[in-house]
């Protein structure tokens, strides 16, 4: 059976649905958040209120410009996590109800093995098995893609997430939140080579990126001591170079995990996958080293329902359905 299947995300500050029929995904509506902005980061408070207004509207766009009625849904997806709890609690409880007054089955889905099966929902498409850089505010692991729903973490961060590290340092420079798309377009205008970073270097695939995160502030400190215009007068080039260092740590270690596992598919996905200079260097590299690469449309990489979806449906095959009684989890891992 085929199914049609409706599609929940609500694990951070973006609330999204999705309709998907026989394995095709009709649409992908998204309602962002504004409202974090002057606070220079996601208030989860704020963030699930803004979920409880903005859902039923989300998911009638999605129902009203797939052309389908409720009655022909075989399913209702939601997230399950990782994500903020408060948040991930108004699209479990909002898929339960409307699983039960449908009468129809529920699906859970991993946010991150989504993030990695947004490659599936359009051409090209890996070949299994095939790795895959998942990088984004919250997370950052090198995963090992068997099958549609067998994946293995084989490398993660110790500690702050790559996302994270460029906020916080657009943060640190006085940008608005989220400022890691501002790095990136201030980097396009200036020179990567004017600035060194020391970084942590750890054995393995793990990634650390707290260090680099304190040099930089350190760094800041430093020169805005001798010329407090140092920041406006340099901007381009320091986004640059911090840019440029962020990057050259995650592809050291995907060219490692190549290296180790044998195998050349190599895929990236979540939020930091729009990022211009990870995706030059994911085709560089592809270049030097005979990889096959695979890089999700930008509307994929962020969060949204499309993804669910695409997870949900392949779930739905093998008859991988949730009890009324789940729960979210906001620290749920791979696998789980």
């Amino acid at each position: 059976m085929q199914p049609v299947i409706l599609a929940i995300e609500s694990s951070c500050d973006e609330t999204s649905a999705s309709v998907i029929q026989h394995g095709k995904v009709l649409n992908n509506v998204i309602a962002s958040q504004t409202v974090h902005q002057k606070y220079g980061g996601v208030v989860p408070e704020l963030a699930s209120r803004a979920h409880q207004q903005h859902i039923l509207h989300v998911v009638n766009e999605a129902m009203t410009s797939a052309g389908i009625h409720q009655t022909t849904l075989n399913a209702i997806a939601f997230t399950r996590g990782p994500g903020l709890l408060g948040s991930l609690l108004v699209g479990v409880s909002f898929a339960k109800g409307m699983a039960v007054a449908l009468g129809v089955p529920l699906i859970e889905v991993n946010h991150m093995e989504a993030h990695v099966l947004a490659h599936f929902i359009a051409t090209p498409k890996p070949v299994f098995p095939f790795l895959c850089l998942t990088v984004s505010g919250g997370h950052t692991q090198l995963i090992l893609v068997k099958d549609y729903l067998e994946m293995n973490v084989i490398g993660e961060t110790r500690d702050d997430a790559v996302g994270e590290a460029f906020d916080k340092a657009a943060k640190m420079m006085g940008f608005p939140y989220p400022g890691g798309p501002l790095i990136d377009q201030y980097a396009r205008l200036g020179n990567p080579n004017a600035f060194q970073f020391p970084h942590t270097s750890i054995p393995g695939l793990d990634f650390s990126f707290s260090g680099i995160k304190t040099a930089f502030l350190y760094f800041l400190r430093d020169q805005k001591a001798v010329n407090s215009n140092f920041i406006e007068e340099n901007r381009n080039d320091i986004c640059a170079s911090l840019q440029k260092h962020l990057i050259k740590m995650l592809m050291q270690k995907l060219k490692l995990a190549t290296e180790e596992t044998g195998i050349r598919q190599v895929a990236i996905a979540g939020g930091v996958a729009v990022n211009s200079e990870l995706r030059k260097s994911l085709q560089e590299y592809s270049e030097r080293f005979g990889w096959t690469t695979f890089v999700p449309d930008f509307q994929y990489c962020t969060d949204n329902a499309a993804m669910i979806a695409i997870a949900a449906h392949y779930k739905f095959l093998q008859k991988k359905f949730s009890s009324l009684e789940v729960a979210p989890l906001a620290n749920l891992a791979i696998g789980d």
